[in-house]
């Protein structure tokens, strides 16, 4: 198995196949926190060869610097089946987050693990953005 595209997006869709992504990013940059980001997606393509057809366990952690989680697990199952004589067939994931609420600035991780196996990670970077006042006279 390979993972060809593990990425945070603005949205994400899958339409007959076609992973469509929007707005890929690793850093979020607020004036204060805690912050309540309102909407991302999780964008996974996951290309699975003959050997490997039948059912693998996806699961999927975003935790913060310390381990702690910021969103519950998100456990899954993909089924693989082929058809045509293919000798891989690829299968989009597709997580969507609304009102992630992050606490504190710093790094973040979200983690990619198939058949208990951690396949893949994600930095995701919240930094303080400054605010700039009014110029002095």
């Amino acid at each position: 198995m390979q993972i060809e595209v593990f990425t945070l997006c603005d949205a994400a869709t899958d339409t007959f196949g076609k992973l469509n992504i929007l707005g890929t990013f690793d850093t979020i940059y607020s004036a204060q926190i805690p912050l309540v980001y309102p909407q991302c997606s999780l964008a996974v393509r996951i290309r699975f060869d003959l050997i490997e057809g039948g059912e693998h366990k996806v699961n999927v952690n975003f935790v913060d610097i310390d381990g702690k989680y910021i969103i519950p697990p998100a456990n899954g199952v993909v089924k693989v089946n082929f058809a045509n004589n293919q000798k891989s067939i690829a299968s989009n994931l597709i997580l969507n987050l609304q009102g992630v609420k992050i606490e504190k600035y710093g790094e973040y991780s979200i983690d990619l693990a198939i058949d208990g196996k951690r396949e893949a990670s994600l930095p995701l970077y919240v930094l303080e953005r400054k605010v700039q006042g009014p110029l002095a006279s």
